[in-house]
Formats: structure tokens, sequence, C-alpha cells
């Protein structure tokens, strides 16, 4: 009796260990390695904000000069550039954007809320999905000239250059694209914003707040 249990369980055995090399390759298939990141796409992991920056020092009006970006719209629409400005206003952990431009020929006012977060110099702001949601960095600053910040969304970034007039130093804006380059964002989709023709007074709202 005790032989033919052997015998059972050698037999088993040799079966187990013959199972069709098709099958074991299925159990076995080794999971593939992934895709190696992109110098690029390493920088934008890495973003974060200037050091020691002061969101309060932010607040007030700042015009628009500049923006690197793939974005779908900004690259199909790139030539019909409105003059835009964009009013920070900070409130506790809260501060409230007014963006102001033109929309077929009349003048916007765009209302959204950024949020504070514990890093200083990083603000969020929430979409209507997860998959929306905007980090914001203030890169550079001195608060009375120019503000480099970048917007990020699903791994993607858009950087924008601020001025607190209608025209920064040439150096601040080679800078910004030197910058920019590091995030594959070269001057091909880099759209300088007009210094002119912005509104004086708005006739619609989008209040996003």
């Amino acid at each position: 009796m005790i032989r033919f249990w052997l015998r059972l369980f050698f037999v088993l055995a040799w079966l187990g260990f013959w199972e069709p090399a098709e099958a074991r390759r299925a159990r076995f298939k080794p999971t593939p390695p992934k895709p190696k990141k992109s110098e690029a796409e390493q920088a934008i992991e890495k973003l974060a904000p200037g050091q020691n920056i002061n969101i309060d020092q932010m607040s007030g009006k700042w015009y628009l000069l500049t923006v690197a970006s793939r974005c779908k719209n900004l690259l199909e629409s790139g030539f019909k550039l409105e003059s835009t400005t964009a009013t920070w206003t900070v409130t506790g952990d809260k501060v409230s954007v007014s963006t102001v431009r033109k929309l077929n020929f009349e003048c916007w006012e765009i209302k959204q809320n950024y949020m504070r977060t514990k890093t200083p110099g990083q603000l969020f702001l929430k979409g209507k999905r997860p998959a929306e949601n905007v980090d914001i960095m203030v890169l550079e600053t001195d608060y009375s000239s120019y503000a480099t910040v970048v917007f990020k969304k699903a791994g993607k970034i858009t950087m924008k250059l601020y001025g607190r007039s209608g025209e920064v130093p040439d150096n601040i804006v080679d800078k910004f694209e030197d910058r920019a380059k590091t995030f594959k964002l070269g001057l091909d989709v880099i759209f300088q914003y007009p210094d002119y023709g912005f509104c004086e007074s708005t006739e619609k709202v989008l209040d996003l707040s």
C-alpha cells in the first residue's frame, strides 16, 4: 500500500514538473520594465517653489507677458493672444485671482480662488475632478517687477512670466526662456503677450471661485 502511494506521488510530481512550456511562461511571465522618464519629465517631477517665497507680497496687479506651454488651446490660437492682467488678493489661506482679458471682442473678468498649502510659495486650485487639480508654484520673483509662476496639472506644466508693468528687463526674459527649455518648452511653444490694449473695465464676469 505504501509503495502505491509513493508511486502515485512521484507520478503526480513528474506531471507537474513537465507542465507545458507555454503554461509555465504564462505563469512566470516577467513584468516589462517601466519606460525610462525623460530629463524633462524628471525635472517636472522635482519642481518646487523658490526658497523663502512670501505669497503675501504677491498681492496686487500683474501683467501677463510670456507663456511657455504645449496647451492645445494656446497652440491653436497662439496668433490671437490678447493682453491679460491678473490681480492677486491674499486673504488668510486664500488667494483670490481676478484675470481680465478680451474674449470675442468683449472684456471679461475671470474669478478664481487659489488655496495656500503647507509649502511656502505653493498654491492649489481644485478642479471638478482630481485629474483637473492644479498645483501653482512661484518659482522666482522680486515682488516689485517680475514673477515666474508655474501651473502643473496631470504631469504637464505651463510657465508664465508676469510683470508689474508691461515689460521686464531682457535678462529676466532670457532667464525665463532658459528655464523653460529644461522642461522641453522651446521657443516654438513660447508665446509673447501684447503689452497694449488692456481692458480698462469689464463687460462680462465668469466666476469660478
